[in-house]
């Protein structure tokens, strides 16, 4: 297979950091190959090389938009760290949840489904233990990947990815088997979640106002200028007193003071000053 060269890297690294964010860097030329290659024989290209070529061009919607999936496509864990959805289940919403309000939660960045789900999950064991606290509830889901997002609205999911994260439990629970040997989650627990595609460098503006956002294990693709573009119009979009939920290994030193630290145990919070 034909590849490509570091001048087409290089100007492909660009190319993705102008229209999503993420910063690959210097070493990555491994991912874009896997990522890639498989794109070659659906759109009749012959190289990589080729390929970064013309999704850059104007012309070339169709094959823009898939490599940018391709590109932007992580599958994540059910209930990753655990901490997060126990924090969520035995402190968040009871702080946050009161009679006759909504309460409104962004999963940024959602890849396959699996965080917006899990919120879900737990807002309905929440609910099973104490009916009616939580009166309204909003989960908005966004991801720049349209092709994912369709996916994630079937809420359809092999062997592989129900081992990641989910207890048996859980699954008996709240999923359905399937003919073919997958797995959906039920219809309660779907119609709790609304897909949008969204980029994280866009205007907020038009999503309202959140008590919780999400994003985790996310801001690591982005340059630090990014980050605090993000951080800060995270923080914007929030409602007062709301929290933001980062990665374990994400950090908002040096990048937005617009939140402080809430240390748990375990984990950290960030509430909006």
């Amino acid at each position: 297979m034909k590849n490509f060269t570091d001048e087409q890297y290089r100007v492909f690294c660009q190319f993705l950091e102008t229209h999503t964010g993420i910063v690959l860097g210097e070493s990555k030329q491994y991912l874009v190959k896997s990522r890639l290659s498989p794109l070659l024989g659906r759109f009749g290209i012959e190289s990589l090389g080729e390929l970064l070529n013309r999704s850059m061009q104007l012309r070339e919607r169709e094959l823009k938009t898939a490599v940018i999936d391709a590109m932007t496509t992580n599958e994540t864990l059910w209930f990753r760290d655990i901490y997060p959805f126990t924090l969520l289940a035995e402190r968040l919403l009871p702080e946050l949840a009161r009679p006759g309000k909504t309460l409104k939660i962004w999963s940024a960045a959602c890849s396959s489904g699996q965080e917006p789900y899990s919120i879900a999950m737990i807002a309905q064991e929440y609910l099973a233990k104490r009916p009616g606290s939580l009166p309204g509830l909003q989960i908005l889901a966004t991801d720049i990947s349209s092709s994912m997002l369709e996916q994630c609205k079937q809420g359809v999911y092999d062997s592989l990815s129900l081992a990641r994260g989910l207890s048996p439990e859980r699954r008996s629970r709240f999923f359905t088997p399937l003919a073919d040997g997958k797995m959906q989650l039920q219809a309660s627990v779907r119609n709790m979640v609304s897909f949008r595609s969204f980029n994280l460098l866009d205007s907020y503006a038009a999503l309202g106002k959140f008590d919780l956002i999400f994003c985790r294990n996310v801001l690591i693709y982005f340059s630090p200028e990014n980050k605090s573009k993000i951080l800060n119009q995270f923080a914007g979009a929030l409602n007062p007193g709301g929290y933001l939920l980062l990665g374990a290994s994400e950090s908002l030193t040096g990048l937005s003071d617009k939140f402080e630290m809430v240390r748990c145990s375990p984990g950290i919070i960030y509430r909006l000053k």
